[in-house]
């Protein structure tokens, strides 16, 4: 397996190692519901140096990154950044991306690690000037409602009044790096894109905060399916269009991109089953695989992520539903023991310092 800069930080924290899409990451280290619960409240740091990080500059490249992806990139102002999906010939989604907009003719773009060589094979064939930085960079998120205390107890005062969805290159004990404010865990969060040099004095400098914590794989799942953020090539892949992921408002129509037309066909013909939030009435949890049943005990759907969520209390998870079934409450059955579900409204957690 792959290892991140901070493998041997992962191993002095005893955390338990796994296979995550060839890479030895954590899972978890004090336990999933702990470090769940320590980034509600406080703040948490996750090791995602796996995850692809490429560099595109010029008008070419920029162009030819925004025929890829289903995001109007010409609308994404300077200093912000946007959600989107890069696109397959057919429409299916071969990984979704953040797109930043670093300036007029200068783009840093994040995706994942699962797809990464087929990404990086994508857009380094594209004109201009593209250059794939992910074996050189660290990301560190820091997430919890203490996530801004803790960067300007480090010293990166930026982070004192940087907007949802905008990122900025500051410097840090004397290296440029860049600070980016999104999120994947429902809380107020930042993230930090180090060389693989800076990774280790990093993540020690933030452990050392009274509030922080580290956080593995597992509560990052957790949390998540609480905050109803898909994963990709789990809740969808290249077999899923964006308005089956339940993408569509990410979708920029005026512009272009691959499979555009069979979206637009979809998207006039309807009846095509969507991503939905689930949940379960109990602790119990719905499982990926299982069949998902309708009130007359025909078989309609499947569940594509589940977990019990340990700040809402019951099991939360996602799965593709048809249309009619997918209003929040619509009571359901999922598995060979059929386990109550209802369709839900995402997030399933809810609280207010997100976008504050």
């Amino acid at each position: 397996m792959r290892q991140t800069p901070l493998h041997e930080e992962h191993k002095a924290l005893n955390a338990k190692i796994v296979d995550f899409h060839g890479w030895a990451m954590p899972l978890q280290y004090a336990g999933i519901v702990d470090e769940h619960k320590h980034t509600r409240a406080k703040a948490a740091v996750f090791d995602c140096s796996h995850m692809g990080e490429f560099i595109l500059k010029g008008a070419e490249a920029v162009a030819g990154y925004d025929a890829l992806v289903i995001s109007d990139v010409g609308k994404i102002r300077t200093g912000r950044s946007r959600y989107g999906a890069i696109l397959n010939p057919n429409g299916g989604i071969i990984d979704d991306a953040i797109t930043f907009r670093m300036s007029e003719e200068e783009l840093y773009v994040v995706t994942n690690a699962g797809t990464l060589e087929q990404i990086s094979a994508l857009l380094t064939a594209l004109p201009g000037d593209v250059r794939d930085v992910s074996a050189e960079t660290a990301k560190i998120d820091v997430q919890g409602p203490q996530a801004r205390e803790t960067l300007l107890a480090i010293g990166m005062d930026a982070a004192a009044d940087m907007r949802y969805f905008s990122q900025r290159r500051i410097q840090w004990q004397g290296e440029e790096i860049l600070l980016s404010r999104t999120g994947y865990t429902g809380e107020l969060g930042f993230e930090i894109y180090v060389s693989n040099e800076r990774a280790v004095p990093l993540w020690r400098a933030l452990l050392d905060l009274a509030p922080t914590a580290p956080a593995g794989l597992g509560a990052r799942d957790t949390l998540r399916m609480e905050a109803g953020y898909p994963l990709s090539g789990q809740d969808f892949d290249e077999n899923r269009t964006p308005l089956e992921a339940n993408m569509e408002m990410f979708v920029g129509w005026d512009s272009e991109f691959p499979g555009k037309d069979r979206l637009l066909k979809q998207k006039e013909a309807g009846g095509y089953s969507m991503l939905t939030p689930i949940r379960t009435p109990d602790r119990r949890a719905p499982r990926r695989g299982f069949e998902v049943y309708g009130a007359n005990g025909e078989a309609i759907g499947e569940v594509t992520s589940g977990s019990f969520g340990p700040s809402v209390g019951h099991g939360a998870g996602f799965a593709y539903l048809p249309q009619d079934c997918r209003a929040p409450g619509t009571q359901l059955t999922a598995g060979p023991r059929r386990l109550p579900i209802e369709a839900a409204e995402a997030p399933l957690y809810k609280q207010g310092t997100v976008r504050n």
